[in-house]
């Protein structure tokens, strides 16, 4: 028995949507559901326990006009540790966030490499910017540098079409899709228009990132191909700001993000009843702040998610989607206590009694 302390958590401990157990131990870091022999010192915390949230779109090390210095960073993956998301899939960054591995102290990351954007098809200083004859290179590039993931920057605004359109041709993105899974890469994509989705999803895509164009005729092809959505809700939310900033200059691509933002809550509806695979994701970083993992849950059942689904996308089935564990025998001790039973009422995720990551109380 290490001499370390030993944690016990009591009460309900969700281990699974219908799994629920009384209690876990905490021994050197890691859990164990059998009650440790020989400990010298026990501290109990009391409550409900989830497994640490998810947020399955966010960018630590991105600010409003690119990198971030790594004291940024920091603060940013502290906040998200403060409000309990303690699995990050960084869904495109151009900082080296490598050193945050190092400290126990902070999240754990998923990295998809820098995003790959047509050239001045994205915000300046965010990604890679190239043409069509390079993305099977650049995707290669970042399958190599990241975790598991690529990011594409599938449609942006056309400055000539004032509106938005789809960044590559069908034959370029079937392409660099297959060279990602070819080196064990899944790909993503953000997409907000209707029209960059079809060509994405039939080139063997893996998850797409806002879908607030997917329409009903698109919905079948996305739940017969298992292609998962993350919403990003809370970042929707500001449609209406972007489309009031635009309205001079691109009045078309004002009123199309307009159109999106009024069905938005239709638009994941649809794709949940399909059995459309549905994760949380705030797209903190950039522009929009982190620690927004709990409103983008209650977004989720704004739209019509059951709560308990809801709570799944950022728990769960988030973790088993990411490949990495939830509370299970052996697993590292990353794990968020509440007050109140969160299955009853998500808003309760807003304020954790107890945060618990590689074993120690943090916060």
């Amino acid at each position: 028995m290490s001499d370390h302390p030993v944690l016990h958590v009591k009460g309900r401990v969700l281990t699974g949507p219908d799994d629920v157990r009384d209690e876990l131990w905490v021994v050197d870091g890691r859990i164990s559901y059998d009650r440790p022999v020989g400990a010298r010192e026990v501290r109990t915390v009391e409550g409900w326990a989830l497994p640490g949230l998810v947020d399955a779109h966010c960018h630590v090390g991105l600010g409003g006009h690119g990198p971030v210095e790594p004291d940024v960073a920091e603060k940013q993956a502290l906040t998200d540790r403060e409000a309990g998301a303690l699995l990050l899939r960084d869904a495109g960054s151009p900082s080296d966030t490598r050193w945050t591995d190092d400290r126990e102290d902070l999240p754990k990351i998923i990295r998809a490499g820098r995003h790959i954007a047509r050239t001045r098809r994205y915000l300046r200083g965010y990604a890679h910017e190239i043409e069509p004859d390079d993305l099977v290179a650049y995707v290669a590039r970042e399958a190599r540098r990241g975790d598991g993931w690529v990011k594409l920057v599938g449609d942006w605004i056309d400055r000539e079409a004032g509106d938005l359109a789809p960044s590559w041709p069908r034959a370029e993105a079937e392409a660099a899709i297959a060279e990602a899974h070819r080196l064990g890469a899944r790909v993503t994509a953000h997409c907000f228009a209707e029209n960059s989705l079809r060509d994405l999803v039939e080139s063997g895509i893996d998850c797409i990132e806002h879908a607030t164009g997917l329409t009903d005729d698109l919905v079948p092809l996305f739940a017969e191909r298992g292609v998962a959505i993350v919403p990003t809700l809370v970042n929707i939310a500001t449609f209406p700001d972007l489309a009031a900033g635009g309205e001079a200059r691109f009045p078309r691509w004002s009123a199309h993000i307009r159109r999106l933002h009024a069905r938005r809550y239709d638009t994941v509806r649809s794709a949940y009843d399909a059995g459309i695979p549905v994760f949380v994701g705030t797209d903190a970083g950039g522009t929009l702040p982190h620690g927004l993992v709990a409103a983008e849950v209650a977004e989720l059942v704004t739209a019509g998610i059951p709560p308990l689904q809801a709570l799944s996308a950022t728990t769960w089935g988030a973790r088993a989607w990411l490949g990495r564990p939830g509370l299970d025998e052996g697993a590292p001790a990353d794990l968020v206590v509440y007050e109140t039973d969160p299955r009853a009422d998500v808003r309760v995720l807003a304020a954790p009694r107890r945060i618990v990551l590689n074993g120690k109380i943090v916060g």
